[in-house]
């Protein structure tokens, strides 16, 4: 090697490697680059947005299996879940909506839901709230055409089903007109139960709902029950809905005239929900979005929420628990939004709920997390089954490779159509006006039917307004002295209402204000009903029992009654027993 050739080689070794890697990297193709970014890019958005796309390939998209939760003696999962197809079968999403993010914002931004119109009804309850109800009638759907000029007996034998919205959802949204049609096309009739404010309605009390209102859902369901008494009533509750449907039927028990409710995507456990929601990105993000939405309710409701919350806070907000500290906590009078939470969520329910329930969650929900199912409270009661799909995001589940269709909606319609036929429906024995929870439990004005046209426009269909009876409340031992009275009023108005039906061209609305005057005329006046209220509505309000109040009240007043006692008692003695006896104890 002579010494030109050393002094190449010396050269070449004292290079920078950064150089020379770089002057490497140039000659390279820039399509190359743009192509690895790509691949980088979906390999991020893959795990970002948790596609299952891959796994439904490799499994050749026959889906995964339903999972369920049930107590091992549960005969509604024996008789009726097991008889039930589409739940027994496997869940296959969409492969270009294969992500539970995907899927819930389609949802919300799309849905490919049906075309139809409902009909509303108005209803007014005793604090002056109005609450909107939405029909769709099973013959509004059959034959591919709308017959608006149906009726509805009092009489008719066709099962109800009450639904129950999410967090600041109406019958509009897409999830709920698949269902509805889906209902209606199998044949029932389906009322959606809109919360106060949503629906175009406005607010006219000082009562809002929250994710604990069940005094709403309470009413209207009494109401149907009441007005349809030969119809089985069937409730189903999504999201926000689910959690204040479950939490009503496990604070009234046995004491429902729902024969079989189903909840979709139900959060559960709100103080959960509230740390899970804030954990991730994309969680925040979900949590920006329905703060959004809740924002735009209160806009809507702005003078009242000035007056009753705090308006600055609520602009201000930028999460979910931002908005319920200025305004859910000030307007339902909680101390703070953990307590709020704790209160308000159904888990601690579910243990009393005494009808077939059937629970639907997906365990990729990105709303609502699967660390909030109370697996073993749902394992213990007998009542309920618990099914859970391994994807679906929140109350999406869209299926076919269209996604026209959700796949809990036909679990839904199938699971209430077997319970429905066997003989494990939930019958009330006896319907209670009164309770632990008759705060708000009184009349309910009804308004007239209106129909809902697509393009918003409003049409009354009934000019009547009539008024609900529930309001009256009659003891046995009253019903004992004027049955006579209320039997003759019974049999004025059946006649009145069976020559009504024959004219009526819409749901028939029974007169019932007559019958609520005459026997409200005729009954003594009832001073103990309003103070048993009063203190069924302190005791439930403090979470624990009246005599424990008692008790309490009893321990902090001793020291001053049995001075007084004390006092008493001894002056009274001094004229019985001798003055020895006195003199004696005074010396000592």
């Amino acid at each position: 090697m002579d010494g030109s050739e050393v002094e190449i080689e010396e050269q070449g070794l004292g290079a920078n490697p950064y150089g020379l890697l770089l002057k490497a990297l140039t000659l390279i193709p820039s399509w190359h680059y743009f192509l690895a970014f790509l691949i980088l890019s979906l390999v991020f958005l893959y795990n970002f947005l948790e596609f299952h796309f891959l796994q439904d390939l490799f499994s050749g998209f026959r889906g995964q299996p339903v999972r369920f939760t049930y107590n091992p003696c549960s005969v509604i999962y024996d008789a009726v879940v097991s008889e039930c197809r589409v739940l027994r079968g496997r869940y296959c999403a969409t492969p270009w909506l294969s992500s539970p993010h995907v899927q819930t914002v389609f949802l919300n931004f799309n849905g490919r839901p049906p075309v139809f119109s409902y009909r509303r009804q108005l209803f007014y309850t005793s604090d002056g709230g109005t609450i909107a109800l939405d029909w769709l009638m099973k013959c509004d759907v059959s034959g591919g055409a709308l017959h608006m000029n149906s009726s509805i007996s009092r009489n008719e034998t066709t099962p109800i089903m009450v639904v129950v919205p999410g967090l600041t959802s109406d019958s509009s949204s897409a999830y709920l007109k698949h269902l509805a049609f889906n209902t209606a096309k199998h044949g029932w009739n389906v009322v959606i139960s809109n919360h106060r404010g949503l629906g175009g309605v406005s607010i006219t009390s000082d009562c809002f709902y929250n994710a604990g209102w069940t005094e709403d859902v309470r009413v209207v369901i009494n109401h149907l029950h009441k007005e349809y008494p030969q119809a089985p009533l069937f409730a189903v509750g999504t999201s926000i809905g689910a959690n204040i449907l479950v939490k009503y039927l496990g604070e009234d028990g046995e004491n429902v005239p729902v024969a079989g409710a189903v909840a979709i995507s139900s959060p559960w456990d709100l103080l959960i929900g509230d740390r899970f929601i804030c954990r991730r990105l994309v969680q925040k993000l979900y949590d920006r979005a329905l703060t959004i939405g809740l924002q735009g309710y209160a806009q809507l409701h702005q003078p009242l929420y000035s007056r009753l919350a705090n308006w600055e806070g609520i602009e201000k907000s930028r999460s979910i628990r931002d908005f319920d500290c200025h305004a859910t906590c000030l307007v339902g009078k909680f101390e703070t939004v953990d307590t709020y939470y704790r209160r308000c969520s159904s888990a601690s329910y579910v243990g009393n709920v005494s009808i077939p329930l059937l629970c639907i969650s997906a365990l990729d929900d990105p709303v609502c997390t699967r660390e909030a199912i109370p697996w073993d409270e749902c394992r213990a009661n007998k009542n309920i089954v618990l099914a859970t799909t391994k994807h679906g995001g929140h109350l999406g589940f869209f299926e076919g490779i269209t996604a026209s269709g959700l796949w809990w909606v036909r679990a839904t319609v199938e699971f209430l159509d077997v319970l429905h036929s066997s003989p494990y429906m939930h019958v009330q024995k006896k319907m209670q006006n009164s309770g632990p929870h008759s705060a708000l439990d009184s009349t309910i004005d009804q308004g007239p039917y209106v129909n809902i046209t697509e393009d918003g426009m409003v049409a009354a269909m009934c000019n009547e307004q009539n008024k609900d009876d529930s309001i009256e409340e009659i003891s046995e031992l009253q019903n004992m002295h004027y049955e006579k009275d209320n039997k003759m009023v019974s049999d004025a108005k059946q006649d009145e209402h069976s020559t009504k039906a024959k004219d009526d061209s819409f749901p028939v609305i029974a007169d019932t204000t007559k019958h609520a005057t005459s026997v409200q005329d005729a009954k003594p006046l009832d001073v103990i009903s309003p103070i048993r209220r009063c203190l069924d509505l302190l005791s439930r309000q403090n979470r624990c029992s009246i005599w424990l109040l008692a008790y309490i009240a009893i321990i902090t007043s001793w020291p001053l009654v049995g001075s007084a006692v004390s006092i008493v008692f001894k002056k009274k003695l001094r004229y019985v027993l001798p003055a020895a006896f006195f003199r004696k104890h005074s010396v000592k």
